[in-house]
C-alpha cells in the first residue's frame, strides 16, 4: 500500500502534473487498489477538506501581508532598521535580518517576505559594494524565519492536518525564530567583516525618533497578535482577521499610501495566492483520508518499531527524511502529505506533538532553500537577477547556521518546551 501511494504520487509528479492533481491521482489509484472507488467520496472530501474554520487564517494572513506591502508598512520597517544599525560595518546586512524578523512577525509567508525585502535591499547593498551573491543568500535565509515565527502559515496548515493546537505552535515558534535571527547575525558578522563596503551615515537622534514614530504602527501588529493569543483574546483565525483589518486601517487612514482604487488589485492577488494553497490543502486531505483508511500509519509504525523507544534517534531519522523530501517538494505539500503519516509515529514514541511541529516546520522551511525545487531560492534569483549557482555560493554559510539551529533544537528540546510552557501559562 505504501508503495502504491508513493509510487503513483511520484510518477504523476515526474510527468509534470501539479502536486494537487498528483495527490488526487494517487488517491484514485489507492481507492482502486482498496476496491472502494467512488467519485462522490473524492468530491465530499475535497469540500470538507477546505471547509475548515482554522484554515480561514491562511487567506487573511496572506491579505494582511499584501496590504502591508502596498500600504507602506514594509518600507517603514526597513527605514526604521536602517536608522538603528545602518551606520555600523556591514550594517545593511543587519538591516536585512532585523527587517526579516519584523516582516516574519506580520506576514507568515517566506516567499512574500523574501520578495519584498530583496526588492528593497538588494539594489542598496549592490550600490554600497556588498557581494550580491552573499547579500541575496542572507535575505533568502532571513525570509524563512517567517514559517517559524508566529503568525506562521506553515503552523496553521500543520495544526489543521495534525489536530495540534495552532496557538501552542505559535507560542512554541517564538524562541526558535529569534534563534534563527541571532544565528544569522553571528554568521553575517563573521563572513562580512573583511568586505570593503560603503557605510551608511549615522542617523541623528531626531532621525531615529522620526523613523520610530513612522514605523511604530508596523511594530504594533505583531504585539497585538502575540498578546491577543497569549491571553486568549482571540483565536489564530480571529488574529488573522485582526491583522488584515489593522493593515488596511494603517495603509488607508494612517499612512495614506493605500488608495481605495488599489484594494481591488490587492484582493484579487491575495485571492489567487489563497486559491492555490486551499486547493492543495483540499486535495491533500483526500489523500489523508485514504491514508487513514488504508492504515498506512500503522504500517509505518511497524517499520519504525525498533526506534520507538529511542526518541532522539527517531527524530534524527524523520528529520533526515524531511530534508530529502524537501529537496524535491515544496513546503505546503510536504506538510500535508507527511503529517498524517508521521503524527501517529510521534505519538507512539511519546514525543510532544507541539515540539515535533516546530522541528518539522523549521525543517520544511530549510527545504525552501534547497535546490532544485526551493521556492525561496527561485524567488531570490528572480529578484536579485543572479543564477541559482551564484546564489548557492553566497547562501551556504547562512544555510549552515540554520541547520545547526535545527540540530540544537533536536538535541535540546527544552529550547522549545520551556518557553512554550512560559508563553502558554
Amino acid at each position: 500500500m505504501i508503495g502504491v501511494f508513493v509510487g503513483s504520487l511520484l510518477g504523476a509528479m515526474a510527468l509534470g502534473m501539479p502536486i494537487a492533481f498528483a495527490l488526487l491521482v494517487s488517491s484514485v489509484i489507492l481507492m482502486y487498489v482498496l476496491g472502494i472507488f467512488d467519485s462522490q467520496i473524492i468530491a465530499q472530501n475535497l469540500i470538507s477538506g477546505a471547509d475548515s474554520f482554522p484554515l480561514l487564517a491562511v487567506p487573511f494572513f496572506m491579505l494582511a501581508g499584501e496590504l502591508m506591502n502596498q500600504g507602506g508598512l514594509s518600507r517603514r520597517i526597513v527605514e526604521m532598521a536602517m536608522t538603528m544599525v545602518g551606520h555600523i560595518r556591514g550594517g545593511l546586512g543587519y538591516v536585512a535580518i532585523i527587517a526579516a524578523l519584523l516582516f516574519a512577525s506580520i506576514s507568515g509567508s517566506a516567499v512574500a517576505d523574501t520578495a519584498a525585502l530583496g526588492a528593497v535591499l538588494i539594489p542598496m547593498m549592490a550600490k554600497a559594494g556588498y557581494d550580491v551573491n552573499r547579500a541575496s543568500g542572507l535575505i533568502a535565509t532571513g525570509g524563512i524565519i517567517a514559517p517559524v515565527l508566529p503568525p506562521s502559515i506553515g503552523f496553521i496548515i500543520f495544526g489543521v492536518a495534525s489536530g495540534v493546537s495552532i496557538t501552542k505552535l505559535f507560542m512554541a515558534g517564538i524562541v526558535p525564530g529569534l534563534l534563527m535571527a541571532v544565528g544569522l547575525m553571528i554568521a553575517w558578522t563573521i563572513v562580512a567583516r573583511k568586505d570593503n563596503v560603503a557605510v551608511q551615515p549615522r542617523a541623528s537622534v531626531r532621525e531615529m525618533l522620526v523613523a520610530l514614530r513612522n514605523g511604530i504602527w508596523a511594530l504594533f501588529l505583531p504585539v497585538i497578535i502575540i498578546v491577543g493569543l497569549k491571553f486568549g483574546i482571540f483565536t489564530p483565525t480571529e488574529a488573522a482577521v485582526v491583522a488584515a483589518v489593522y493593515a488596511l486601517f494603517v495603509g488607508v487612514v494612517v499612512y495614506r499610501e493605500l488608495k481605495i482604487k488599489d484594494l481591488y488589485k490587492v484582493l484579487v492577488h491575495s485571492a489567487k495566492m489563497t486559491s492555490v494553497v486551499m486547493f492543495l490543502v483540499a486535495a491533500a486531505l483526500v489523500s489523508s483520508w485514504l491514508i487513514t483508511v488504508a492504515n498506512l500509519p500503522a504500517m509505518v509504525i511497524d517499520i519504525l518499531d525498533p526506534f520507538l523507544d529511542k526518541p532522539l534517534l527517531l527524530l534524527i531519522m524523520i528529520n533526515l527524511l524531511v530534508i530529502v523530501v524537501g529537496t524535491a517538494m515544496d513546503m505546503t505539500p510536504t506538510i500535508l502529505i507527511l503529517t498524517p503519516v508521521l503524527m501517529p509515529v510521534i505519538e507512539a514514541a511519546g514525543i510532544d506533538p507541539v515540539y515535533f511541529g516546530v522541528l518539522f516546520i523549521l525543517n520544511n522551511a530549510i527545504g525552501l532553500l534547497t535546490p532544485p525545487v526551493g521556492t525561496v531560492l527561485n524567488v531570490m534569483c528572480g529578484v536579485s537577477k543572479i543564477s541559482l549557482e551564484d546564489l548557492m555560493k553566497g547562501i551556504w554559510p547562512f544555510l549552515l547556521v540554520e541547520v545547526v539551529i535545527l540540530i540544537l533544537l533536536i538535541l535540546f528540546p527544552s529550547l522549545v518546551l520551556v518557553p512554550l510552557e512560559w508563553f502558554s501559562s
